[in-house]
């Protein structure tokens, strides 16, 4: 359960007549609130239900295990990657938890990995939907990322025989060739990806669409397609010199290296850009031996990369020049000698709403280098898809994720704009309920709207202090002596339970009992069959006087007086 501070004895009942103003028309209502940590994940994930599903197994009269498993297929019902995301996701949904006031968020991610963790030890398999039966309607999928593993998994599970087309001799998308994998082991990765094959999803590896099967036979075969081709194409700095070798994107860098080629990087790297895939790059060019700086044309405050991976790079020896941008590559003979940089100040925001950076007349310099990693952007190789794809770099689609101008053509992540995986899962998931309501004749489905509650509607001070758990780490000198072993430990089996009851339960009922003991008129009564998160009490209206106690005294924000 919640950590509540220690509970005062039930007061003494007497008689109230609403305060000072007399009996209130106003009479408490149960209203289920949209929490802050529900509002701010991308993947549509429910998990204040999760974790208050664990926190409050006593309750229900589970065990630590069962409720382990209610929890577990409550997360795999909107996100098939628990574990993945428990490592990779930088958890916008923690942003806003109520609780970051009081003593730091719920370590939510932290939470999210151990539960996907425990899926896979405990071989846990992915289901289908209840009273789903098998169709006709076949579906096909260009690309094996997250968008488009999250779309075959919930397709398949609504019964839809389902083929997912991938380029490469491995499914993973950018999870498996951008991501090094001392941040996600690739077992991890595969073993969530298995599962989701084992619901009956064909893949076929090795297979470019356009090139090795044609856009027509796929429209042959397919009633409905889905796109997930991601953004694996890097960009260049279209500076002069930067053709040759000794010159790599981050993706077509970090890609040989996942495919496990051993690239000879020389004594120096410059990794140009600030997100996540420059210092994935500058990370895993650091594990060569190689001395590697990071240029980066903002300062640290507009770097969009995860802050704990820009952290982790520094103690790695890892040097980052701010304000500076490359305007030439010099070469002898061919062979990279220096990177030609300019400084940079920083004028009025642009459309990413970080200031500008404005070069400064004359104030370049060299950079001596050997090999230079080119991570400023990505963008969709479209060409082998024809007119399947768009003409710009970017495909156009609805709010359903459904292509402008085809027919039962779907699209999400990075080939839509580049974002986050969680992003990418949410948006196959969508994209899903949408082709699934649309083949079967039934309305659209649409997201519930309530009420969010925010920091005003919870009692901060009722609820215990607890310092939020911190993550273990592979001992620092082991980082670069073993450079694919994974540095982040997670949490353990006793932080675990500790940090689920630190959840608020923000705007759904955990049973705390304060509405039932402040209650003078005894509207309260418990309920003995069936209680669950969100149904622990029902409410006598008959005699109440509208006194509101129950709502100023509720610690989640779950009562309101109307």
């Amino acid at each position: 359960m919640a950590l509540l501070k220690k509970k005062a004895k039930k007061p003494l009942k007497v008689v109230s007549r609403g305060g000072p103003g007399g009996v209130s028309t106003k009479r408490p209502q149960q209203v289920i609130k949209r929490p802050p940590c529900g509002s701010d994940c991308p993947s549509g994930n429910k998990i204040r239900l999760w974790l208050q599903t664990i926190a409050q197994r006593e309750k229900m009269g589970i065990s630590e295990e069962e409720a382990l498993r209610r929890a577990w297929n409550i997360v795999v019902d909107t996100n098939p990657f628990p574990a993945v995301m428990g490592r990779v996701c930088p958890h916008p949904c923690e942003t806003e938890c109520n609780r970051t006031g009081k003593d730091g968020a719920v370590s939510i991610n932290a939470c999210e990995r151990f539960l996907g963790d425990w899926g896979l030890e405990q071989g846990l398999k992915l289901e289908k939907k209840e009273g789903a039966e098998s169709k006709s309607q076949s579906i096909g999928v260009i690309g094996a990322g997250p968008a488009g593993l999250s779309f075959a998994y919930q397709m398949a599970r609504r019964g839809y025989p389902v083929t997912v087309y991938e380029k490469t001799g491995k499914p993973g998308g950018m999870l498996l060739w951008g991501i090094p994998f001392y941040r996600l082991p690739e077992q991890v990765l595969q073993g969530e990806i298995q599962r989701i094959l084992d619901l009956g999803v064909e893949l076929q590896l090795n297979t470019t669409v356009g090139k090795d099967i044609s856009v027509s036979e796929l429209r042959s075969r397919h009633q409905a397609l889905f796109i997930g081709i991601g953004a694996d194409k890097g960009r260049l700095l279209r500076v002069p010199g930067e053709e040759g070798d000794g010159v790599w994107t981050g993706t077509g860098y970090l890609y040989r290296v996942n495919a496990g080629e051993k690239i000879d990087v020389g004594k120096k790297v410059a990794v140009i850009g600030g997100g996540d895939t420059a210092i994935d790059a500058a990370r895993a060019a650091r594990r060569t031996g190689a001395e590697v700086t990071i240029l980066y044309r903002r300062t640290r405050t507009e770097m969009p990369a995860i802050d704990s991976e820009v952290e982790e790079a520094l103690e790695e020896g890892i040097n980052i020049e701010f304000l500076v941008a490359p305007v030439e590559i010099k070469r002898d003979g061919g062979r990279i000698q220096a990177v030609v940089v300019q400084k940079m100040e920083l004028g009025e925001p642009d459309e990413s709403g970080r200031r500008r950076p404005v070069p400064i007349e004359g104030s370049e310099y060299e950079v001596e280098v050997d090999t230079l990693i080119a991570a400023i952007s990505q963008e969709p190789d479209w060409a082998p898809l024809g007119d399947l794809g768009p003409r710009e770099k970017w495909i156009e689609v609805d709010d359903n994720f459904k292509v402008q101008g085809q027919e039962n053509v779907f699209c999400g992540g990075d080939a839509v704009r580049l974002g986050l995986a969680t992003i990418a899962v949410g948006q196959g998931r969508r994209a899903a309920e949408v082709l699934d309501a649309e083949l079967q004749g039934q309305p659209l489905p649409q997201p519930t709207e309530m009420p969010k509650v925010g920091k005003d509607r919870v009692r901060h001070d009722l609820y215990d202090p607890q310092e939020r758990a911190q993550r273990g780490k592979r001992p620092q000198q082991e980082w670069l002596s073993k450079p694919d072993e994974e540095i982040d430990q997670g949490i353990s089996h006793e932080q675990f339970l500790t940090e689920v009851s630190r959840c608020y339960s923000c705007g759904l009922c955990f049973g705390c009992e304060r509405c039932w003991m402040f209650c003078t008129p005894s509207c309260f009564a418990k309920v003995t069959d069936g209680a669950r998160p969100g149904h622990y009490y029902t409410i006598n209206l008959d005699t109440c006087d509208g006194c509101s106690k129950c709502q100023d005294e509720c610690p989640c924000g779950f009562i309101d007086m109307i």
